[in-house]
């Protein structure tokens, strides 16, 4: 992590903004869990207003990790990509001090994000609707929340992941509180109090809810400000969406919404989401029987330390009594209330500790020296914690959260200090799961993240602290493969296929498939495949010091920090009857989302990928411009040289345009050399089905039979979807080259059209090629050929 990065984190949080929020946790004992299905689903302007506002605890529970959906930031794709998505609903969830639920666990789990879709059953047949129940069961007996709303409906229009969770999330209301309902999760049954369902629509510009939201029971309205931040409640959610930058996410509203509408499942009007609930300490002191006394007098002194905020001394005492009372109730209670809230209280203490560390004014930094730690190696955790900013009796040990094969001793901190923890790994230790199960807003997250405990102002504390920096557990060494896939042309003499390993002789094996040859040499392999080989994908897999070797990629953005994916090495090779369009010469113009310019290169196409284009930049070098995915809105320097793109067109260049979304950049009227309107809602405006049946409507033009002429087998093997972002209302010139559909639907034509404007041309292509291409499906390459071809 950069000394920039650092310091505008600790820049972002100061320690008043910190103590202020560690005791707006401790007078509301309730909690509330948004349940969404993927990272960026969840409510953030309400969730923010229930967490500042009211003082609940929020929990969000995401079944997928976004895997299978759009990156506008980097070339993350598949597993890398749930990575991402991961993180940066942790730290959303970070801004909004919530906890996160994570209900699937990446591409290779059959809860996971497979692409868009319209059904709810479908989704069902995809995650199996049992298990996903099963999971929302588990995480509402874990985590035990009051209230329960999904973000979305489950109407036709909405998308069938959205559809399927809150299905899920309401069928596993009965499920969670029935003691015969799943005994293998070792859970108590656990009943939801309150089930809202979102009482407005869904729709927009992505989806078209046909059917109106059901009626308002409760409308939740701001009262006020943040005190903390004076910012809207809605503004703090927008802070929290920005976090998802891969997808675009974060607005300026002028006027920040101010409410929002539920509607009670069996319920009737409501005034306030609390209401009927024991909301507070002092309430929930009128259900404690012999614990009464215990928790009314926690709630006085929760009080007293609200109002002496920001006197650390005086908050300190407050704070050290309301622990004392809780631990009191916690051994005055009886079994009933301890069965039904005890976990209200233990929640309590660990808030308290949190908020003890914080009124003492007490800082810590923990970073792993070095940042991987490999099977058989040892790495340091150095750990320093800030003096602190009050005056009190303090002795705190800390020691490691390690998983399966690592060890390390805990040891004591001294203000002031840096005290080390040495985790040693074990030379078998499993690589330990790339998408964890959960992530605490109270801190304690990933490998070798410190648990602490011992005592503040004379009462006992636990508490748990990110490391500043990630500690990853992985191989030593990795494989690096250099070029990772490699396309072979048929009809053309095979040439051996020069392979960079980097790594030493020796250390390196492969076993080629019959007919195959390999040479290996230091730091190459020269793999040459048989004569006549047929169309198709070939996988080799090599081998490092006898295990199966891995490729280590690194990522690391401003929302997310830095992570690491590593997955299995391999060399893809890809034989496919292509042939080339003469004489073009490509201008890429990407906006991150997708690897089509590298694909040309491999291809042998002449190409030239522009990070910049200024208005009055000559492009007459060029016989094609390609403009990649939502690169409209990626990148500002492309509406400014719209004109310079309209003048290529009209001196006779080829102008491509990969999907843009309509919300982003793209203006139907001004950016297209001629109108050309990108549906909206999106759901109405795309093919879902990879296997959906492509007619084309013009065999002899230009881009479809030539040079590579477009049939049936181009269609094939296709994977996730066909497209999105189709072409709707368009000017005349426009002729559509194809025509597919989802089952059941009325066929679409906007999926790929072109129009020619005097000498040059303009091609909108809405298809997932870019996708195609990293799954290495032949079609794909050779429509791209026809693509790119000069107009």
């Amino acid at each position: 992590m950069t000394v920039s990065r650092q310091l505008a984190r600790q820049e972002a949080a100061p320690a008043l903004l910190r103590l202020h929020r560690s005791l707006s946790r401790l007078d509301s004992v309730l909690h509330v869990m948004n349940t969404g299905a993927h990272p960026d689903d969840e409510q953030s302007g309400l969730l923010a207003w229930l967490r500042f506002g009211r003082g609940l605890r929020v929990t969000v529970a995401c079944s997928t990790r976004g895997e299978g959906g759009q990156n506008i930031l980097d070339g993350a794709r598949g597993a890398a990509l749930g990575l991402l998505r991961s993180r940066e609903m942790e730290e959303a969830a970070r801004v909004l001090d919530a906890d996160v639920a994570w209900l699937g666990h990446g591409p290779d789990d059959p809860v996971h994000d497979f692409g868009f879709s319209k059904d709810g059953d479908d989704t069902f047949a995809r995650w199996g609707e049992d298990r996903i129940v099963e999971r929302l069961v588990r995480a509402y007996r874990a985590a035990r929340p009051d209230i329960v709303i999904p973000t979305f409906l489950d109407v036709p229009g909405q998308h069938g992941h959205h559809r399927a969770m809150t299905r899920a999330a309401q069928t596993a209301l009965a499920l969670a509180a029935d003691p015969g309902a799943f005994p293998e999760q070792k859970l108590a049954p656990w009943r939801v109090a309150k089930f809202y369902l979102p009482a407005w629509s869904g729709g927009g510009g992505t989806y078209d809810d046909e059917l109106p939201p059901p009626e308002t029971t409760l409308t939740e309205t701001v009262a006020g400000r943040d005190p903390a931040t004076g910012a809207d409640y809605a503004r703090i959610g927008e802070w929290s969406r920005a976090r998802h930058a891969s997808q675009g996410m974060g607005r300026w509203h002028e006027v920040p919404a101010r409410s929002w509408n539920l509607h009670l499942v069996d319920g009737s009007q409501e005034t306030a989401i609390t209401e009927g609930l024991p909301a507070t300490l002092e309430e929930l002191a009128a259900l404690a029987g012999p614990a009464a006394g215990a928790l009314t007098e926690a709630a006085r002194a929760v009080s007293a330390a609200r109002r002496a905020f920001p006197d650390r001394a005086l908050l300190l005492g407050a704070l050290a009594a309301a622990d004392a009372a809780i631990a009191a109730a916690q051994e005055a209670a009886d079994p009933g209330f301890r069965a039904a809230h005890g976990h209200r209280l233990d929640r309590k203490r660990q808030e308290l500790s949190a908020a003890l560390f914080e009124a003492a004014g007490l800082e810590i930094d923990a970073r792993p020296e070095p940042a991987l730690l490999s099977p058989g190696g040892t790495a340091d955790i150095a750990i320093r914690l800030a003096a602190p900013l009050a005056d009190t009796p303090l002795r705190l040990a800390a020691r490691a959260g390690l998983s399966e094969g690592l060890t390390a001793e805990p040891v004591d901190l001294v203000p002031g200090d840096t005290a080390r923890i040495t985790v040693s790994a074990a030379a078998e230790a499993p690589f330990p799961a790339a998408f964890r199960p959960g992530w605490a807003a109270l801190g304690g997250n990933g490998p070798g993240a410190l648990r602490l405990t011992g005592s503040i102002a004379g009462r006992p504390v636990r508490l748990a602290a990110d490391l500043s920096h990630p500690l990853d557990i992985g191989p030593r060494e990795v494989l690096e493969i250099a070029p990772e896939a490699v396309l072979l042309r048929r009809g053309h003499a095979p040439e051996p296929l020069r392979i960079g390993l980097g790594t030493p002789e020796g250390r390196v094996e492969l076993d080629p498939p019959e007919g195959w040859s390999a040479d290996l040499s230091p730091g190459e392999a020269r793999i040459t495949p048989p004569a006549g080989l047929a169309e198709g994908l070939t996988v080799l897999r090599p081998r490092l010091d006898g295990r199966p070797a891995l490729k280590r990629s690194a990522y690391d953005h401003p929302q997310t920090g830095p992570f690491l994916h590593h997955a299995p090495a391999e060399i893809r090779v890809l034989s496919l009857d292509l042939a080339l369009p003469e004489g073009a010469r490509v201008a890429y113009l990407g906006g991150g989302g997708d690897t089509v310019d590298r694909w040309l290169r491999r291809m042998g196409v002449e190409t030239v990928s522009l990070d910049r284009i200024e208005p009055q930049t000559d492009l007459s070098g060029f016989t094609t411009v390609l403009i990649g995915i939502v690169a409209f809105g990626a990148r500002a320097d492309l509406a400014a040289a719209t004109p310079a793109l309209h003048r290529f067109v009209r001196e006779g260049g080829h102008l491509v345009t990969l999907y843009q979304r309509p919300d982003q950049g793209w203006q139907a009227e001004v950016t297209p050399p001629l109108p050309l309107e990108i549906g909206t809602p999106s759901l109405r405006w795309r093919t879902t089905d990879e296997t959906a049946e492509v007619t084309v409507l013009q065999p002899e033009h230009p881009l479809l039979a030539g040079p590579n002429r477009i049939g049936p087998r181009d269609w094939t093997g296709w994977d996730k979807e066909r497209g999105l972002y189709f072409a709707a209302r368009r000017d005349p010139a426009y002729e559509a080259l194809l025509e597919m559909s989802d089952p059941g639907e009325a066929p679409l034509d906007g999926a790929l059209v072109s129009a020619q404007l005097g000498q040059g041309r303009h091609t909108h292509c809405a298809l997932v090629l870019h996708h195609q291409l990293d799954r290495m499906v032949p079609g794909a390459f050779r429509l791209l050929a026809n693509l790119v071809q000069p107009a």
